[in-house]
């Protein structure tokens, strides 16, 4: 789910016209879009520097995380937490903190000046010195009804999060890039059988990624096969696939599993922010290495909306950390 409405470039005269009309202008020092551990992270770090930020949640409030269950991979919670708990937690110690947490969705932004302007729900402007963009990334879906409904119940869309609640069972890997060969290879680690569904007859990974698939014995790839629906009484306890779709020789599949895992890729949450800072060509916010910094001064972006390798929660926190320090020392100068 986005963290914010996509701006339509289409209209762009239009929105432009909209924010020069509103009327209900706020100033702060410290902006942050993103509700997810980068955001909240950033929040505690800002707020004990004194910086009075104001954190707009987005749709999604916690980002993510509040789409998982268990959370074994954290620091801090030997016992494991659940992905909304642990959102909640990063919020209260925000709020601890002073930071002003409110619910909101950010519609346009105008980075054209030295007042960084960022218009929500169409009719709220905050004009900042200093915005931490922290809106994440939305994990792309096969669009089956199915998914959403074992949701946190066998269907996952990152290996290294929930891997570990399959250890010694069946779970299947659908994709056929790097990112479907990494967590498929990640997976046959700690699973008894990987199946890994490719639509096609090839895969587009490398072909060093695609050997590593092949060396993994207990690793099955199902070519030509596609997804048509999960099934199971309390969590997947299967998966029905089509084989050849379109073909005289078409056939379905029933394969048993306990988890079913997706790695057809992101869309990280940028849209809205493209005007003026730089991506790459998926769209990730391109800081200067070893900092958060973009290439408009006093606009910095943490976590998986500038991060497309690890995605992680803990890297994510690590990021928010980084952006906070790194407006805290760009407000200073400003005095």
């Amino acid at each position: 789910m986005d963290m914010f409405k996509p701006l339509d470039l289409s209209k762009e005269d239009q929105k432009a016209t909209n924010i020069e009309n509103i009327k209900n202008i706020e100033k702060v020092r410290c902006l942050i879009i993103g509700s997810g551990p980068a955001g909240y992270t950033a929040a505690i770090y800002a707020s004990r520097a004194n910086l009075k930020p104001v954190l707009y949640t987005g749709l999604q409030m916690g980002g993510q995380l509040t789409t998982t269950t268990d959370v074994d991979n954290y620091p801090g919670y030997p016992d494991g937490v659940t992905g909304p708990q642990m959102m909640e937690d990063f919020k209260k110690q925000a709020e601890r903190f002073g930071a002003d947490v409110r619910f909101g969705i950010a519609t346009a932004v105008d980075f054209s000046g030295k007042k960084h302007k960022v218009t929500f729900d169409d009719d709220k402007m905050i004009e900042a010195d200093a915005v931490i963009i922290a809106t994440g990334a939305t994990a792309k879906y096969l669009g089956l009804e199915s998914e959403i409904k074992y949701a946190g119940m066998g269907v996952s869309a990152c290996a290294t999060c929930d891997g570990f609640f399959y250890k010694g069972k069946d779970v299947a890997v659908v994709g056929g890039g790097d990112t479907a060969a990494e967590e498929a290879t990640y997976l046959a680690g700690l699973c008894r059988k990987v199946y890994l569904i490719v639509r096609r007859d090839v895969m587009r990974a490398s072909k060093v990624m695609q050997e590593k698939v092949l060396r993994s014995a207990n690793i099955e790839i199902l070519w030509e096969h596609q997804p048509i629906t999960l099934f199971g009484e309390n969590g997947v306890e299967g998966v029905t696939l089509v084989r050849k779709k379109g073909a005289p020789e078409e056939e379905i599949v029933n394969i048993k599993i306990d988890g079913f895992f997706l790695a057809i890729g992101h869309n990280p949450n940028s849209e809205i922010f493209k005007k003026y800072l730089t991506t790459d060509q998926v769209g990730y916010i391109t800081t200067k290495p070893g900092t958060s910094k973009t290439n408009v001064c006093g606009v910095f972006a943490a976590g998986d909306v500038q991060d497309p390798h690890y995605r992680q929660a803990v890297t994510a926190a690590g990021s928010g950390c980084m952006a906070a320090m790194d407006a805290e020392r760009y407000l200073s100068e400003l005095k």
